[in-house]
């Protein structure tokens, strides 16, 4: 099985947004423990950055799930169950079903067209095996379907639900074979949009996220290890 590459230290001029997918795909990934501690002295050392990003991205690791904080003590890292992570992507694939619905009836020309092409576009990246450059693809093919849909409220829903899921999400296509499949889920996913088919797009787009959430648990499992 293909390794995590180590991610190099993010060096000064670091966000907070860079801090946080850092710290947060260490924890997913198991470079850091469930209950280890996240000094906020250390980690500003090590992102040559002050102590205020630092809190900042800590307290935004806490609203992700990933990170807990008690009043004056150290921010420690969390222990993702496998339980409390397949209800959160239970949730993601309703949402992206009722959007890949609306999509299909929803959509304007130029929108169809837009995601076919980017869709079409992007397979480059799974010639090249660009992982990284794939999940940032990822995040905006998914955006098309949520702006698709035209619904503000669900919009507001499902993204902030893939907030908190996103560094499992991203940590998926370091698994073998994972950007090939994912091209092919998202494949039948534009082929319903296009043809105006809501009810297979909404099928389409509840198993590709079941089947992200299957590579998931792959990060959870090694954490317990």
């Amino acid at each position: 099985m293909k390794q995590p590459r180590r991610r190099e230290i993010i060096r000064a001029g670091t966000t907070v947004d860079e801090m946080v997918r850092a710290i947060a795909d260490m924890i997913v990934t198991g470079e850091m423990q469930p209950g280890e501690k996240l000094d906020e002295f250390s980690l500003a050392g090590r992102f040559e950055v002050s102590r205020t990003p630092v809190r900042e991205a800590l307290r935004q690791l806490c609203a992700m799930g990933l990170v807990d904080r008690q009043p004056n003590r150290s921010a420690v890292v969390m222990n993702v169950t496998g339980e409390y992570l397949a209800s959160m992507f239970e949730a993601m694939a309703e949402l992206e079903r009722i959007c890949a619905r609306l999509s299909a009836e929803r959509m304007t020309v130029d929108e169809r067209r837009a995601l076919e092409k980017m869709h079409g576009d992007s397979m480059r990246l799974v010639h090249a095996g660009a992982d990284d450059d794939y999940a940032a693809h990822n995040i905006d093919f998914h955006t098309r379907l949520y702006r698709g849909a035209h619904n503000d409220h669900i919009f507001e829903l499902v993204t902030q639900t893939r907030a908190r899921l996103a560094p499992f999400r991203r940590a998926q296509f370091r698994l073998p074979g994972r950007l090939a499949k994912s091209y092919k889920e998202h494949q039948s996913i534009v082929t319903a949009i296009l043809r105006a088919d809501a009810e297979e797009a909404a099928k389409a787009a509840y198993w590709h996220v079941s089947n992200v959430s299957d590579a998931s648990t792959v990060f959870v499992s090694r954490n317990k290890g």
